[in-house]
Order: structure tokens, then C-alpha cells, then sequence
């Protein structure tokens, strides 16, 4: 069976029955509306499983990454779509950095609270991913977590939020993007975080990159090379 539809089978098991139907073990908990769009984020899944096909059709060469990993929700996926490479999982495990919420106070005039996301740790993650074996966890702020690190990328996920990581993960990782490889930066179109949008405006502008928005849950940017 190939690679797609083995990721279509795993992915059916976690969310659809074989109507389309939505199910969840808590559905009581939850409205549909809510799993659907917050939890599940079908486009954004949907997207990387036709991403991870284009890869391998294409031979497209580089590890994966995911730069604000939280729970591990998203990257999951990630490890699935790519099971024969390496997943470097980038996060503070802590929430976001003192500076950056700063940062991002001193750009928009403050009024949003930003000390959220400390709920997490890296055994949450490591629980819910298939192929552990794959994963390298890298805990600290970025970039200075990637000083001593040299590798190429076919997929990279930036879900940081707010504008310097998202900003400084661009500067990393699309020099180290394989020809046919992709970037999802995640938040692109929330009015929360603003500092998303521009981030990727001022690197894209920058640097003469095209990208467009992903029609998933926040909206993404997306961008290829």
C-alpha cells in the first residue's frame, strides 16, 4: 500500500467514519463546531498529506521540523506523513519567551495577554507520536537552540505565534528548504496574533517569496521553493 493511502487509513481511524463523519471519544464534551475546526483542523491535515505526497513523488530530499510545538497536535501528523525522517521538534516547553511577549507588546500597544501555552511538556508530545524513534526534541529558545545544527528541510511547520520566532524560523529554515519542499506558518489570518502576518510579510517581501493562505483553522501561510 503506498505511503498516502496508509495515512489515509491512519488518519480515517483518529476522526472519520467511513461516511466522512466526524467522531471523537469526547464528542460529548465538545461541540462539533469546535472539533472540527479547533481540534481536527481538516484543511491544515488534509494539506500536509497531499504536501508529504508531493515530496515523495518528487524525491525531494531533508528532514522535517516543526518550530512551536506545544502539545504536539499538529506534529503528530507530521511524524506520520513522514515516517522514514527526522522529526526536530522546536519549543520552550514552557510557553512563550519574556522578550518576545515584550516584543510583541511594544508592536501592536498592548491589550493582548500572551502568557499562555505553559501547559505542556516533552512526554505529553512523545506520547503522541507514532514513530518516537524519529523525533529529536530540541528545548530552548530559538534560535539559539540551532547554533551547532546543520541540516537540510522538505517540510517545516512555524506555529510560534508571535513575530520574532515566526520571523526568525523564516531566516532559518527557508535557506535550508530543499528545492519542492514546503512551509505551513500557522496563525497567519488570527487577529490575536498579528505578529504572524507580519512576520511572513516582511521576510517574503524581503526576500522576493511568494506564499499563499491556506483556507485551514486560523488560516496558514504557505510556501514553497
Amino acid at each position: 500500500m503506498s505511503l498516502k493511502g496508509k495515512f489515509a487509513i491512519w488518519l480515517s481511524t483518529k476522526f472519520f467514519t467511513k461516511k466522512g463523519v466526524v467522531l471523537c471519544k469526547t464528542v460529548a464534551d465538545k461541540t462539533r463546531k469546535d472539533f472540527v475546526y479547533k481540534d481536527a483542523d481538516y484543511v491544515r491535515i488534509s494539506s500536509l498529506e497531499l504536501v508529504s505526497s508531493e515530496i515523495y513523488e518528487n524525491n525531494v530530499n531533508g528532514n522535517v521540523a516543526e518550530l512551536g510545538v506545544f502539545e504536539g497536535n499538529f506534529a503528530q501528523y507530521i511524524n506520520v506523513a513522514f515516517p522514514d525522517k527526522k522529526l526536530y521538534l522546536f519549543d520552550t516547553f514552557k510557553g512563550f519567551d519574556d522578550n518576545d511577549i515584550e516584543n510583541e507588546k511594544r508592536m501592536r500597544g498592548g491589550g493582548v495577554d500572551y502568557r499562555i501555552y505553559p501547559h505542556t511538556n516533552i512526554d505529553i508530545v512523545l506520547k503522541k507520536m507514532k514513530y518516537k524513534e524519529n523525533c529529536v526534541i530540541v528545548k530552548g529558545y530559538f534560535p539559539e537552540t540551532v547554533k551547532d545544527l546543520e541540516d537540510t528541510f522538505a517540510f517545516v511547520s512555524i506555529d510560534a505565534d508571535l513575530f520574532a520566532p515566526i520571523y526568525s524560523g523564516l531566516t532559518y529554515f527557508y535557506p535550508r528548504l530543499e528545492r519542492g519542499g514546503y512551509i505551513f506558518i500557522h496563525d497567519y489570518g488570527t487577529i490575536r496574533y498579528q505578529g504572524t502576518k507580519m512576520a511572513v510579510k516582511k521576510y517574503c517581501s524581503e526576500n522576493n517569496i511568494s506564499y499563499f493562505p491556506l483556507t485551514d483553522y486560523a488560516v496558514s501561510a504557505v510556501i514553497s521553493k
